[in-house]
């Protein structure tokens, strides 16, 4: 064979080996130290053990009068690592009447971390038939539990339970409310109707959740209700953005009654309007609403809304009854002579429906809702998720031109609720 050929053959054979093996030497090597990572854990938990037998037994073979608890064996143990329990052999130790906890071992076997990581990975997509899988590679040399599907699940709902109570049960005193945003949104067979606050320097706070079969005034009233003992303030006139849903109207005026301004939802009355139209008309009205609904004068606003409903009352007296409905309601930010960016952020229940997007988020996998409790538990979850997410609303710097523009309604009704009573005390 000539140099050339060998050279050439030595070459190739070189190549193959750079390109084939380094790969998969990658992967074993990962492998290895995952494995190497946790018995050097595992190792150093065992240490720690022993310096607590020490600290409370004094040192093994040396005879101590003021010893207290003596050492009593080893025994089978569970600590949490890595997002799943793991079996541990542990020392024992004991005094006169009862056995002696170590530290360490309390420490680690708290199984609060695991709760946390479980939460954490669901909130992430991660279904409990899969939660196993999610967890970092512990090689062959742990025996392990809790990462079935069923132990996930128990977990979830245990840190979820203790987490819905403490939101729905969260204080409100300390929160200076200015706009209260209601929707109501269906999950499966069961309706949720959702509360998102907006402070005075205009940050959202999801405030509460209330689950039933419709969206009732029992239902609105119960949500209603929580606020309210919570410490929701209601001495002040407040802004309601809400669906259009005739329940919570009534109940909003029943509690709150003059403290009350309502700002009916824009997307969903130009929904409703569209829904008795057929579908050559949809976006023409749609256009005219827009207008009417983008204007600063809202004089001109309610032109705008009265000639649409003139001109569709023959044709289509379905979508004029739905335009006429509620119409002054869905002016009201224009009637409070907002900027168009603080006006856009209220004019809408987006608030409540951004929120309800990262409930289906997380809940994606979720295949039959099986009860109104386990459509709460989800319901209350993503929105606790969805606070973290939460930002100041846009335009939030004008947030006092609406706490004036309120305080100039309110001052306004008093005023004339005054002059009315003078009237009929003359007559």
């Amino acid at each position: 064979m000539s140099d050339n050929n060998r050279e050439r053959k030595t070459s190739q054979a070189n190549q193959e080996l750079r390109t084939i093996t380094l790969p998969e030497l990658m992967v074993d090597v990962r492998a290895d130290l995952l494995e190497v990572g946790i018995k050097a854990g595992l190792a150093v938990m065992a240490e720690m053990f022993a310096e607590d037998v020490d600290a409370i037994c004094g040192s093994r073979y040396r005879h101590e009068k003021l010893r207290k608890a003596s050492r009593w064996g080893t025994t089978g143990g569970e600590v949490v690592l890595g997002g799943r329990k793991v079996r541990v052999k542990r020392p024992r130790v004991r005094s006169d009447t009862h056995e002696v906890a170590l530290p360490t071992y309390e420490h680690f076997k708290d199984s609060d971390p695991l709760t946390k990581r479980v939460l954490e990975q669901v909130l992430l997509g991660v279904s409990a038939r899969h939660y196993e899988r999610s967890l970092e590679s512990n090689g062959s040399c742990l025996r392990v539990r809790g990462v079935s599907k069923s132990a996930v699940s128990r977990r979830f709902l245990m840190a979820t339970a203790e987490r819905i109570a403490e939101w729905m049960n969260k204080s409100l005193d300390g929160l200076d409310i200015v706009a209260l945003f209601m929707d109501g949104i269906r999950v499966g067979d069961h309706m949720v109707v959702a509360a998102i606050g907006i402070d005075a320097d205009g940050r959202k706070h999801a405030l509460g959740i209330w689950e039933g079969a419709t969206e009732n005034s029992a239902v609105c009233q119960a949500l209603v209700d929580n606020l309210l003992s919570r410490g929701l303030r209601v001495d002040k006139l407040m802004l309601f953005v809400i669906d259009g849903a005739k329940a919570l109207t009534k109940v909003i005026r029943q509690t709150f009654g003059k403290n009350a301004a309502i700002q009916r939802c824009q997307r969903h009355k130009m929904e409703n309007v569209k829904s008795h139209l057929p579908k050559g008309l949809q976006m023409l009205v749609s256009l005219e609403m827009r207008r009417a609904y983008q204007s600063d004068d809202v004089n001109k606003a309610r032109g705008i809304l009265k000639g649409l409903i003139c001109r569709l009352e023959d044709a289509h007296p379905g979508a004029t009854a739905s335009l006429r409905e509620g119409l002054e309601e869905t002016l009201t930010v224009i009637a409070l002579r907002l900027p168009k960016a603080l006006r856009r952020s209220l004019q809408t229940t987006n608030i409540v429906e951004s929120g309800m997007s990262i409930v289906r988020d997380v809940s994606r996998h979720v295949k039959r809702w099986r009860s109104g409790k386990m459509v709460l538990r989800w319901a209350a979850t993503g929105f606790m998720e969805a606070e973290k997410r939460f930002r100041r609303i846009n335009g939030y710097q004008e947030i006092p031109r609406l706490v004036a523009a309120l305080t100039r309604s309110d001052d306004a009704c008093r005023s004339k609720r005054k002059r009315d009573l003078d009237k009929s005390k003359a007559a």
